[in-house]
C-alpha cells in the first residue's frame, strides 16, 4: 500500500496510513488448480494503435463541416429535440502488425470525452465509411461492447469480437439514455494524446483447430434499447496443500510455470480478520466471496519475521486449507515484528542473523508442494529506516538464494514498488535482476479526496502511469505485471462513481495487457477513514455491486479452478 499513490506530487498531502504490514492480516482471494509444469504461449508486448480515420455519421448539419474537426458527436435518434437528429462517432483503425502466429487477440477501443454523462455508448462493428465528411445513418453490425455510463477522460470498450487480427476495421459508437451530444476527440485533435486508440495484445503458439476464428459482419437493424496485528495463532495441522490440478489445454486456461495466465488475468482480495471475528484469516475471505458472488483467484497475506503463529509461522492454517480449495496465495513477507513492533533492518538479513528464520520459511513453503505468490518488503522506497537501495537489493538477492539453497523451487518472486513518480529516479537501483524478479508489481489507488486532493482518477488513469514508465525505462522487461494493491476512493458529490470505476476497470486491464492480476486491498486501515474518505470495496450496496459486475468480466474468470 502506497503512501502516496501513483501520480502523487508532493508528500506533505498525503493522508496519514497505517502500512499494510501493520496490520497482519489475511487477503481474500480465489480460484484456481495450477499446473506448474505447464508449458505458457509466448505473451506479446500491447500494440496502441492511432485510428486511421473517423466521422460523424448524421442527417443534421449542426456539427459543422465534418472535413475539419477536432471532434466525434454522438447523440440518441431524438437529439436536442430533433426527432431526426441521431449521430454516430465511426471510428476505423488499420491492423498490420499482428503476427500470422498470434492467438488470443484482445483489443480494447479508447476515446476521450470531455465531460461526464448519464448515458450508454455502445460500440458496434460498422458498415460505414469513417473516410466520408457525413455518411448517412444506417443499421449498425453486431453489438460488441457498452459503457453504462460516459466518463470524463478515455472511456473504453472491448472489441476483441471484431479483431481477430491484421485488418481495417471501423466501429460505430451509439448513444441511447440521453437526448443531448456528447462529443469525442477525433483523430484531428490537436492533442495526439487525446486522439482515438486501438489497443491490441496477443499470445503467440499454435491456435487451437477446436476455436476458429469468427470475423463478425454487419447485422440486421438492431433496437436501441485495521485493524492491529493478530495474536500468535499457530496451525493446527499441516497437511499438503496441493488441491488437484487441473490441466487446461489449448490457448486460455493454461498457466505458466511463475503463473501466467495465458488469456485474462487473476482476481485477487486482501481482506482484514480482527478481534471481533476471531481473527479468523479463512472467513475474512470466504465473506467478501459471498458478497461479491465468485471465490477469488489470489489470497494476499502480510507476514513478518517473528516466525511465530498466523503473523509470522506461515502458511498458516487457514492458508493451507485455501491452497486445497485451489486458490493462489500471496505472501508478503516483510522484515518487522508485528506484535513486538520492531524494525529489521536489510543488514539485518543479509548478514546472516536471519538465516533460521529465512530457512524455516523456505522449508514451509518447499513443504505445501504447489507454486505460490513470495514477495520480500513490498514498496522499499517507503522504508528509509531499513537501509540504503543498494541494501534492499542485497537482502532480497539474499532471501531469494536461501530460498534456492532449501530447494524451494514453488516460489514465484514478486517485486512490488509503490509506483509513485517522486521515486521514479529510485526504481532502476532498486530492482534486484531478472534472474531474482519473476513478476513486476505496483500500488496504485484513485485516493481522490483521502489524500487532500480533488482529481477522480479513472481506471485505466490509475493504473497507467508507472505501467508506461515501465515500458519507456525497460526494468522487467518481459515479466509479467500485477497490481498488488488497488482500490478506489467514493465520491460524495456523485454517489455512482464508486461503482462506474469498478465497472470500467475490466475495460483499463484489457488497455493494459501486461497486467495479468489485480488484487484490491479492502481495509480502512490504510487511510483516515471519514465521511468523505472510504477505500473499502464493500463500504457500500452500490460498490458492492460494481465490484461484483467486474469480477464477472470474462477476462477476470479463469478457466483453471474454482472461479469458472
Amino acid at each position: 500500500m502506497t503512501r502516496h499513490g501513483l501520480h502523487r506530487v508532493t508528500r506533505h498531502r498525503t493522508a496519514p496510513r497505517r502500512r499494510a504490514i501493520a496490520i497482519g492480516v489475511v487477503g481474500g482471494a480465489v480460484v484456481a488448480g495450477i499446473v506448474a509444469t505447464m508449458m505458457p504461449l509466448l505473451a506479446s508486448d500491447d500494440l496502441s494503435i492511432r485510428a486511421a480515420a473517423d466521422t460523424t455519421a448524421t442527417a443534421v448539419s449542426q456539427d459543422g463541416d465534418n472535413a475539419a474537426k477536432a471532434t466525434l458527436a454522438t447523440c440518441s435518434t431524438r437529439c436536442d429535440g430533433n426527432p431526426s437528429g441521431g449521430r454516430e462517432a465511426v471510428i476505423e483503425f488499420v491492423v498490420t502488425t499482428v503476427p500470422a502466429t498470434a492467438v488470443n487477440v484482445r483489443a480494447t477501443l479508447r476515446v476521450h470525452a470531455w465531460q461526464q454523462f448519464a448515458a450508454t455508448v455502445t460500440a458496434h462493428a460498422s458498415p460505414l465509411s469513417a473516410r466520408e465528411a457525413r455518411p448517412a445513418l444506417a443499421s449498425a453490425g453486431d453489438e460488441l461492447d457498452s459503457v453504462t455510463a460516459v466518463s470524463s477522460g478515455f472511456n473504453e470498450w472491448d472489441i476483441s469480437k471484431l479483431v481477430t487480427g491484421n485488418g481495417t476495421w471501423t466501429v460505430s459508437l451509439v448513444q441511447s439514455g440521453l437526448e443531448s451530444r456528447i462529443y469525442w476527440a477525433s483523430v484531428d485533435n490537436r492533442n495526439p494524446v487525446l486522439r482515438p486508440s486501438l489497443v491490441v495484445s496477443y499470445d503467440m503458439g499454435a491456435r487451437p483447430s477446436s476455436s476458429p476464428t469468427t470475423r463478425l459482419t454487419p447485422s440486421a437493424p438492431r433496437t436501441t434499447t485495521v485493524s492491529k496485528p493478530s495474536p500468535t495463532v499457530a496451525p493446527t495441522r499441516t497437511p499438503s496443500a496441493a488441491a488437484t490440478p487441473t490441466r487446461p489445454t489449448g490457448g486460455c486456461g493454461s498457466v505458466s510455470d511463475k503463473l501466467v495466465p495465458s488469456c485474462g488475468a487473476w482476481w485477487g482480495m486482501y481482506s482484514p480478520a480482527g478481534a471481533a471475528g476471531g481473527w479468523d484469516h479463512g472467513k475474512a475471505v470466504t465473506d467478501v466471496e459471498t458478497q461479491v458472488g465468485r471465490k477469488f483467484d489470489i489470497v494476499h497475506r502480510y507476514h513478518d519475521f517473528s516466525n511465530a503463529g498466523s503473523n509470522g509461522a506461515f502458511p498458516d492454517v487457514y492458508e493451507l486449507q485455501q491452497m486445497r480449495e485451489g486458490r493462489l496465495m500471496f505472501f508478503a513477507w516483510e522484515s518487522r515484528d508485528f506484535s513486538a513492533g520492531t524494525v529489521l533492518t536489510w543488514s539485518d538479513v543479509y548478514s546472516g542473523r536471519q538465516d533460521e528464520t529465512i530457512d524455516a520459511v523456505a522449508g514451509r513453503i518447499r513443504a505445501a508442494g504447489v507454486p505460490v505468490f513470495m514477495g520480500f518488503d513490498h514498496e522499499p522506497e517507503d522504508e528509509p529506516a531499513k537501509g540504503s537501495d543498494a541494501d534492499f537489493v542485497r537482502a532480497w538477492r539474499y532471501v531469494h538464494e536461501r530460498f534456492a539453497k532449501a530447494g524451494t523451487t514453488n516460489a514465484v518472486w514478486v517485486w512490488t514498488m509503490m509506483g509513485w513518480s517522486g521515486h521514479y529516479s529510485r526504481y532502476a537501483g532498486l530492482y534486484p535482476g531478472d534472474h531474482y524478479v519473476d513478476w513486476v508489481a505496483y500500488d496504485p489507488y484513485n485516493f481522490h479526496v483521502c489524500n487532500g486532493s480533488t482529481v477522480w482518477k479513472s481506471p485505466s488513469t490509475t493504473v497507467g502511469g508507472f505501467y508506461d514508465w515501465l515500458n519507456g525505462n525497460g526494468i522487467g522487461t518481459g515479466k509479467p505485471r500485477m497490481l498488488a494493491e488497488f482500490g478506489t476512493n467514493f465520491n460524495a458529490a456523485d454517489p455512482g462513481a464508486k461503482q462506474r470505476w469498478f465497472q470500467q476497470l475490466p475495460a483499463a486491464l484489457k488497455a493494459h495487457p501486461k497486467i495479468k492480476a489485480a488484487i484490491y486491498f479492502n481495509s480502512a486501515g490504510m487511510t483516515s477513514r471519514t465521511a468523505n474518505c472510504d477505500m473499502t470495496m464493500n463500504h457500500d450496496v452500490s460498490a458492492v455491486a460494481g465490484f461484483a459486475q467486474a469480477g464477472q468480466d470474462p477476462y477476470l474468470r479463469q478457466a483453471t479452478g474454482g472461479s469458472r
